[in-house]
C-alpha cells in the first residue's frame, strides 16, 4: 500500500502535534461489520480505497500507542509518524478471515516500528542489538519508572519473569544510567568542561622518540641481514629471486625457465630451495 494513497499531513504529524490529534480523532470509529467489509475488499479485490479507510480510522490508536512511549525523550510527532508506518504494514497484511480485529493485530505491526525507532535513536551507542536485549530494554524500561536502582531481590525477579540471566539485568540497568559524550570537546564548550573529552585522556604513540628509533632499527637490520643473506646464495638462485620478488616487473616461472633452458618446475625447485636458505641465515643472524 503506497503511502500516496493518504495526505502527508496525516501520515507526518509535524509540529502541531494537538492539530493533529484532534484531526484524527475526527475520523469515525468503524463497526465491527464495516471494518469486515473494507478488509475482505482489501484482502481480495485489493481495493486501495478500503485500505486508505482501514488507516485513518485507526490512527487515533497509533496515537494512543505513542504516547505510552513518552518517557524515553523522543519527539512525540516522530512515534506518532513511526507508529503509522506499522499501522500501514499492518493492514496490508490483515486477513480477515482469521477472525480478529484489525486492532488486535495491528497493535504488534505498530509498537515493532516504535521500538526500532528508539532503539535506533535513544542513544549514539546503542543500548539493546539482539531480540533478548530489546525485549529486556523495553520491559526494565518501563520497570525503572517505579524502581530506583534494582535491588538484587528486584533484580532476580525481573531476570525470572524476563528468563534471563541476572548479570545480564545488571548490564542493561547499568545501560541505562549511562550517558552519551562526544569524543571531541564540543564547539562551545569552554576551557573549564573541554579538558573532559576522552580524546584528551588517550595516548598517541605513533610518535614516541624510542618507538620510532627501534622501528627503524628493526627495518634497517632486517635489509642488512637480506643483503647478507642473498650474498650467500649463487647467482642463479640469487637471480631467481631477484626476478621474483625484488623488483617492480615480477618475472613468471616461464619467463626465467627460457631465460635459463631448464623446465619451469625447475625454477620452482630453485626458487623454494633458495627461500629456505635466505630463511635460515636470516635467523641465524637475527
Amino acid at each position: 500500500m503506497g503511502t500516496n494513497l493518504l495526505p502527508v499531513q496525516v501520515l507526518a504529524p509535524g509540529q502541531n502535534l494537538n492539530s493533529y490529534i484532534q484531526a484524527v480523532n475526527s475520523f469515525s470509529i468503524l463497526t465491527a461489520d464495516e471494518e469486515k467489509q473494507l478488509a475482505e475488499q482489501l484482502y481480495y479485490e485489493n481495493d486501495l480505497e478500503a485500505a486508505r479507510r482501514l488507516v485513518m480510522a485507526h490512527l487515533r490508536f497509533v496515537v494512543h500507542i505513542a504516547k505510552s512511549y513518552a518517557g524515553y525523550g523522543l519527539n512525540q510527532s516522530d512515534l506518532v509518524q513511526e507508529g503509522n508506518v506499522g499501522l500501514m504494514k499492518a493492514v496490508k497484511r490483515f486477513n480477515p478471515e482469521k477472525g480478529v480485529r484489525l486492532v488486535s493485530f495491528a497493535v504488534h505491526w505498530i509498537k515493532a516500528e516504535i521500538h526500532e525507532f528508539i532503539l535506533r535513536n535513544w542513544r549514539i551507542v546503542k543500548v539493546a542489538t539482539t531480540k533478548a536485549q530489546r525485549k529486556l530494554f523495553f520491559n526494565l524500561r518501563g520497570a525503572k519508572k517505579r524502581l530506583a536502582w534494582l535491588n538484587n531481590e528486584e533484580a532476580a525477579a525481573v531476570a525470572a519473569d524476563l528468563n534471563v540471566d541476572v548479570k545480564q539485568v545488571r548490564e542493561m540497568e547499568g545501560r541505562l544510567a549511562s550517558t552519551d559524550m562526544g569524543f571531541d570537546a564540543g564547539v562551545d564548550d569552554d576551557d573549564d568542561t573541554a579538558f573532559q573529552a576522552p580524546a584528551n585522556y588517550l595516548e598517541d604513540a605513533r610518535y614516541n622518540p624510542a618507538t620510532q628509533l627501534e622501528e627503524s632499527d628493526w627495518e634497517t637490520n632486517s635489509v642488512n641481514n637480506l643483503e647478507m643473506a642473498l650474498d650467500q646464495l649463487d647467482e642463479r638462485s640469487r637471480d631467481i629471486l631477484a626476478s621474483r620478488w625484488l623488483t617492480d616487473d615480477k618475472l613468471t616461472l616461464h619467463d626465467l625457465a627460457d631465460r635459463y633452458g631448464v623446465s619451469a618446475e625447475r625454477i620452482r625447485q630453485l626458487e623454494k630451495n633458495a627461500m629456505k636458505k635466505i630463511k635460515a641465515m636470516i635467523e641465524v643472524s637475527a
